[in-house]
């Protein structure tokens, strides 16, 4: 019989031994992050109030936005000089689809791939309007995504308040509680279509009031469907600058609500104005 040495034996025991890999969030992987100024989701609403036209006004808005050299200089302007992006559409809890992943912005050329992928598939539409949903899923959307930001942002858009899943206030304060910012832009819609019935007065209020949240968190108002490419190009500039919208003299009533002072009249609707009317809608059959 050979016998081994002592040193022999644990030389090989340990080239025997199952190689390891390295355990989830290790520094190792920590490093590997790439930092930026900005992880950004941006969440679209896609709900059947929303009709195939407006959809596409929509993603083409945002298609436009990437294309802006204003919006690239933003981005080029920070202290790392690149950010952090990904697109998804939602509806109720269930449909959430994600458009484009995670993608690096630093360059006008990779602003323009971002560009092209939305531009590169269309919008579908499903049942119902779950804010709550879309917030918890952009929240998850943060870890493990190969990014490192000075700030977490998701950008929520939308025409109608939220009637499907949690409450939107219970969602919002979850993203919160992890450090994230809800930024919102509600769109003024006027339609008259078969889903109008879920259309409420002061949409930017209840989205002031009841969906955004977070450090230095802000709305900016489409005043209807045409309008959004230029609200959500102003939008992109101060969430990537860091900035919230500048106060601005009072206006006529109608007008959005961060441009309202405090003697305005008009009335916040309840945060949960859309379960409600989703439940008086379904007694009535």
């Amino acid at each position: 019989m050979v016998r081994i040495g002592g040193f022999l034996a644990a030389l090989l025991l340990s080239a025997l031994a199952p190689i390891q890999a390295p355990a989830q969030g290790s520094a190792a992987q920590a490093r590997a992050r790439i930092a930026v100024d900005l992880e950004l989701v941006l969440a679209v609403d896609v709900s059947l109030s929303v009709d195939s036209e407006e959809a596409q006004l929509q993603r083409q808005g945002y298609v436009q936005a990437f294309r802006d050299p204003l919006v690239v200089d933003a981005i080029g302007g920070g202290i790392l000089g690149r950010i952090a992006v990904t697109y998804f559409e939602w509806a109720n809890s269930a449909h959430t689809q994600l458009i484009v992943d995670w993608t690096l912005i630093e360059s006008p050329a990779a602003a323009e791939r971002f560009a092209a992928a939305l531009a590169s598939r269309r919008p579908g539409p499903a049942h119902y309007t779950s804010i709550s949903g879309a917030i918890d899923f952009g929240a998850a959307l943060f870890k493990d995504n190969g990014f490192e930001g000075t700030r977490q942002v998701i950008d929520v858009s939308g025409d109608g308040p939220n009637n499907w899943g949690d409450l939107v206030i219970h969602a919002r304060d979850r993203a919160v509680k992890k450090g994230i910012t809800i930024n919102g832009l509600p769109i003024l819609d006027q339609s008259t279509g078969p889903f109008s019935r879920y259309n409420i007065p002061n949409l930017d209020l209840y989205y002031r009031d009841c969906v955004i949240g977070g450090p230095a968190a802000f709305i900016v108002v489409a005043e209807d469907f045409t309008a959004f490419a230029s609200a959500i190009r102003r939008k992109l500039i101060l969430e990537i600058a860091g900035l919230t919208p500048p106060p601005a003299r009072p206006v006529p009533p109608l007008r959005p609500a961060q441009f309202i002072d405090d003697g305005d009249a008009r009335i916040s609707p309840p945060c949960d104005i859309g379960e409600q009317l989703l439940r008086s809608r379904n007694e009535d059959f």
